[in-house]
């Protein structure tokens, strides 16, 4: 039975059973609570599966024994000014979530999105007995993550093949770089950010053997870039141009990478991970609308060692791209589950299920070499679900 909460009343019934407990996540939540909801009942121990939210999302709830409403204000997703203006003492969203788990008896505790939050206080649930999955084991490895180019540099430090990358935070340091490595395909992202935003493939600034100050930015359409989007390429002149004028940059800056386009294929790795130690991994990579699954080695023999460099902890999400020589090399960590776990369960590896089994300790140790044996590889489509939602009155 469930056990819904709100911001002004957070009680919940003390159980004997132990739990399990997803928070706030970016876009997997659902389907790790659906796989969590059969391991349940394919297991001969009882547990309770739990989730938190701080907004109402009905469909993530549907898949839960017991939920609870996050803080909505928090130095994490609110403005000073907010928290200023609230009647009602605020309690940080780790807080919070520490009392009610010691109150159902929580074990295992995956934070989703605001990971370092908890991350910081990581003794507290330690001394509560909870296994804290926050995707590493310290704040500094998980801001180091977030920084794109830092992450970079320190792939750099312990010979990770890793994608290269050029730092820039003004439209002067943008163009003392094109005069660099303007000769080759270039891409645009953000040091920080998720799903992609803020990401393009530049046109080709200078050929290689032109004279000094002579350009020829290669003609993506002007028009084309805004019409098809999802491409992500942008005429070079007009990316300076909108990030030199942008009044958004000017009010928030927002420091940017410049990079070498790779030409070969991206892969996404989902990875189960105790301590820089792989336990299971599945690979795939997209091509059109098709998720191919599988495992493929090559692309793990940069995972495993990058995983172990960052001390990996709980379920996390890895992005490789191989250069025009085929060397698979890193994009970026997502210190979180990746929103396409759920394609693992295709595979006849369900992750979410060999992670929180073994935390759980029904199930023993994971071994990476046993569990890539398991996967069966597959192809899979996606397709949108809708979920009735009904209005909510705390929002």
């Amino acid at each position: 039975m469930k056990t819904p909460a709100n911001d002004n009343d957070h009680t919940t019934s003390i159980t004997a059973s132990p739990a399990v407990w997803l928070a706030e996540g970016q876009s997997s939540q659902r389907d790790m609570l659906a796989s969590l909801q059969i391991l349940k009942a394919q297991s001969e121990t009882a547990f309770n599966i739990i989730a938190s939210h701080r907004h109402n999302r009905p469909e993530i709830f549907e898949f839960a024994d017991s939920i609870y409403r996050e803080p909505s204000i928090s130095t994490a997703d609110s403005d000073e000014q907010a928290m200023l203006e609230s009647a009602e003492p605020l309690m940080p969203r780790w807080q919070f979530v520490l009392e009610q788990a010691q109150k159902n008896n929580v074990k295992v505790l995956l934070t989703g999105r605001n990971g370092i939050d908890y991350e910081a206080h990581r003794e507290a649930f330690d001394a509560a007995g909870i296994r804290l999955l926050t995707g590493a084991t310290s704040v500094a490895a998980l801001e180091t993550i977030d920084d794109k180019f830092a992450f970079m540099q320190q792939c750099h430090q312990y010979d990770v093949p890793v994608a290269e990358a050029w730092r820039f935070d003004n439209v002067a340091e943008l163009e003392a770089l094109l005069d660099i490595h303007g000769h080759q395909p270039l891409c645009v992202k953000p040091v920080t950010g998720i799903f992609a935003q803020g990401f393009w493939r530049l046109g080709k600034v200078k050929e290689m053997g032109q004279e000094a100050g002579t350009e020829t930015d290669e003609q993506y359409d002007s028009f084309e870039h805004l019409y098809f989007t999802e491409e992500k390429k942008i005429n070079t002149t007009q990316f300076i141009n909108a990030y030199a004028n942008s009044v958004m940059v000017r009010e928030r800056p927002i420091p940017m990478l410049l990079m070498p386009y790779l030409s070969g294929q991206e892969y996404s790795i989902d990875v189960v991970c105790e301590y820089g130690e792989v336990l299971a991994a599945v690979t795939r990579y997209k091509t059109g609308k098709i998720q191919h699954i599988g495992y493929e080695q090559s692309v793990m023999d940069v995972v495993i060692p990058l995983i172990k460099t960052f001390g990996c902890d709980g379920i996390v999400s890895v992005q490789t791209k191989a250069d025009d020589d085929g060397q698979h090399r890193v994009l970026e960590i997502n210190s979180r589950p990746s929103g396409g776990i759920d394609y693992t369960t295709h595979s006849g590896v369900d992750l979410t299920q060999v992670g929180f089994a073994y935390w759980l300790g029904l199930t023993d140790k994971p071994i990476l070499v046993d569990i890539a044996q398991q996967i069966t590889p597959c192809q899979v489509r996606s397709i949108m679900v809708g979920v009735k939602v009904e209005e909510d009155i705390a929002e």
